[in-house]
């Protein structure tokens, strides 16, 4: 990998002049608009993200299909949670947030707060450190009403939404900000309307050709869906990794020598279940490049590979070096993860999330000389691929 540089660069790898910034800050905002409603699998705004895709992909001459598939286990809220602490309401995602194990509660329950060094846990919402084995064991057998954990906040004072966790346990338990479930003390009520369901994932794959090196590029186009009451615009998570696919695409299925699939995945926040549908069904030997994230650089890029990706890497450690981007190993626990354990070269490229899966995952937080460098990065790999196929191990 090259060496990590502070701040971050523009690419200048040749060719990159044909790139449009501003084609993929629209295709940010376009994805990020109130009409998809946060893109969750499943929901009216995810699948009419995936027909958007579908549009843009036969717009660049592919010939694109759609793969449904299920998708179980899924978390939603029925309505916003609501706890009510000493008579004063608190705010969801800022002081409070749903704990995925959480059994639902559709009706106000109350209760006293007690520590749980406490004799008796009947009927009382417990503090507790962990909702660890032992302790949800304890709290099912003594009655508790339910617990309460300690919960961070990122930077900007959110919680960051999950819908992939846990099965549903049996006893309530909420997620406190670190702060104030520290200094509890008195009673609460809450409600917490989350429940379990199954839910038909849509992947949107476009082909552009069948001669030469066969390259996937790949983005999971799904977020986390909006809350009841408040938006979740998933800008960088994954609206720009999809932005720079189709751009980097578009470019590519003008080149010779490459045998370019574009693969835009539903469900990755579920579980990376898209990608787990598609990994089986993509020939051996393709190399796979996803992005996940492409919002804000800082230092460098991260990269994971897996699966054969020697040659792959060496593609991508060349691209780095041409393109000025700086490159270090890093966890990119994303939809390349199932390529690679399905045995094809993958690799997982991420720039960064700013706002990650909350209200503040906003366009206006995508860089565009980020989307720029990671499209820069990504053709550059293909062109390494293309370029030196002998040198990198691959059979025409």
């Amino acid at each position: 990998m090259t060496a990590a540089s502070p701040g971050p660069v523009v690419a200048t790898v040749a060719g990159l002049d044909d790139a449009s910034v501003d084609r993929m800050t629209a295709t940010v905002k376009e994805l990020a608009a109130d009409r998809y409603v946060g893109r969750r699998v499943g929901t009216v705004g995810g699948q009419a993200a995936a027909q958007w895709l579908a549009s843009r992909l036969e717009e660049l001459g592919a010939t694109v299909a759609l793969d449904n598939f299920p998708v179980t286990g899924v978390k939603e809220l029925r309505a916003t949670p609501s706890l009510v602490y000493n008579n004063q309401p608190l705010v969801h995602r800022r002081d409070f947030a749903e704990q995925l194990t959480t059994s639902e509660v559709t009706e106000p329950l109350s209760g006293p707060l007690a520590a749980e060094t406490a004799d008796s846990w009947q009927d009382r919402w417990i503090v507790v450190r962990a909702a660890d084995v032992e302790t949800i064991a304890r709290a099912s057998s003594e009655g508790a009403a339910g617990l309460l954990v300690p919960r961070g906040v990122d930077e900007a004072g959110w919680m960051p939404k999950m819908i992939a966790g846990p099965a549903t346990g049996e006893i309530p338990i909420v997620s406190v900000r670190t702060d104030l479930h520290a200094e509890l003390a008195g009673e609460v009520t809450v409600t917490m309307p989350l429940h379990t369901i199954t839910a038909t994932g849509t992947s949107v794959h476009g082909d552009f050709g069948t001669a030469g090196i066969r390259v996937l590029l790949t983005a999971h186009y799904d977020g986390v869906g909006d809350d009841p009451e408040q938006r979740l615009p998933a800008a960088a998570d994954n609206a720009s990794g999809v932005a720079v696919a189709l751009e980097a695409a578009r470019i590519l299925a003008a080149e010779p020598g490459v045998a370019l699939s574009v693969a835009l995945l539903d469900a990755e926040e579920a579980g990376a279940r898209g990608s787990a549908h598609h990994a089986p069904q993509v020939p051996a030997g393709t190399y796979v490049i996803n992005v996940d994230g492409a919002a804000q650089l800082g230092d460098a890029a991260a990269v994971e590979a897996g699966g054969p990706a020697e040659p792959l890497l060496a593609a991508l450690d060349q691209a780095g070096r041409q393109t000025g981007v700086p490159l270090r190993a890093g966890a990119m626990a994303s939809d390349n993860r199932r390529y690679a354990a399905a045995g094809l070269p993958a690799v997982g490229i991420g720039m960064g999330m700013p706002g990650y899966q909350t209200p503040a995952e906003t366009p206006d937080r995508v860089d565009p000389g980020t989307l720029l460098a990671s499209a820069g990065l990504v053709l550059a790999t293909v062109r390494q691929l293309v370029k030196t196929p002998a040198q990198l191990g691959e059979t025409r």
